[in-house]
């Protein structure tokens, strides 16, 4: 699971560049809820989301899925898979900030550490030194990708506090199929009629991966290993998608992978386990939401 997440990056880097970005996003949530609707059709299990969820319906779908996914894909058409992936996973940190300012959430010193060890390893990543500041597109992309993140952590603050009446996995392909529907309204008038010059083996293929494997299919494992472990455990096991994105891009992508950006890459993640590990307890939701 953690591993096809992490290809999945390298994989919709290569996929901006043979097609636009916000149809491919389209495309990826149409269809891994169609097979999500497959799936639990097959099982008899498909239903219409009652009431108690359309808001997490939309809160999912709207800022997890589909603003989280289009600001992405757009963002890697200036940045590196490998600064995306990573960027894209600040979003605990966020979190814990949102969490304070918002609804006083007071996080404890050990977080506070935590929360200014991550800064550090963002300032890294987004600093003239790692990054090119004069390449176009380059800033815009990496405050792409840090509101992609903050949008996600707001979606976390939600989750928590949502009293759920179905079990997550039963509202997924709504949440799809809302993303997938204001995607395609926002493409047609951002983009218009997609046009794809070649449709080649490549192109199927990797929307295949993106699509029904690494989305659909690892939402349902998701859900699945999500009952099995604890909520702190599957935290600490989403925490290896950026180190896998980091390390495919740089293998499939050829994308260098410097000091600073290694410097970064360690200080984001052992930020996390840290703030993990130390609010470890405190949070008694059963439900911290699932990575796509």
């Amino acid at each position: 699971m953690v591993v096809l997440w992490g290809l999945s990056w390298p994989a919709m880097k290569v996929a901006v560049g043979l097609m636009d970005p916000l149809w491919m996003a389209t495309l990826r949530f149409a269809t891994a809820g169609f097979c999500l609707f497959l799936f639990l059709g097959w099982r008899g299990e498909l239903k219409f989301p009652q009431k108690g969820d359309w808001a997490i319906l939309a809160s999912i779908g709207g800022l997890q899925m589909m603003a989280f996914t289009a600001l992405g894909v757009t963002a890697m058409q200036y940045t590196d898979a490998s600064h995306a992936a990573l960027l894209a996973y600040t979003t605990p940190l966020w979190g814990l900030l949102a969490g304070w300012l918002l609804f006083g959430e007071k996080p404890t010193s050990k977080q506070l550490i935590a929360l200014c060890v991550g800064l550090c390893g963002i300032g890294m990543i987004c600093s003239p030194l790692e990054m090119d500041w004069n390449k176009p597109g380059a800033l815009s992309g990496a405050a792409m990708l840090l509101f992609a993140a903050v949008g996600w952590a707001f979606v976390i603050l939600h989750i928590r506090r949502h009293q759920w009446v179905s079990r997550p996995i039963d509202l997924a392909p709504w949440q799809m199929l809302f993303a997938a529907l204001s995607l395609t309204i926002i493409s047609m008038v951002v983009v218009g009629v997609p046009h794809v010059q070649h449709w080649t083996p490549e192109l199927w293929g990797l929307l295949l991966f993106i699509g029904p494997v690494a989305t659909s299919l690892c939402f349902v494992i998701a859900a699945d290993v999500g009952r099995r472990v604890s909520t702190f455990t599957m935290s600490n096991i989403t925490l290896g998608v950026p180190v896998i994105g980091v390390l495919a891009s740089a293998v499939f992508l050829h994308e260098r992978i410097t000091t600073l950006l290694a410097m970064g890459l360690a200080l984001i993640v052992g930020s996390v386990i840290f703030a993990t590990w130390a609010g470890h307890g405190a949070v008694t939701s059963t439900e911290e939401g699932l990575d796509l």
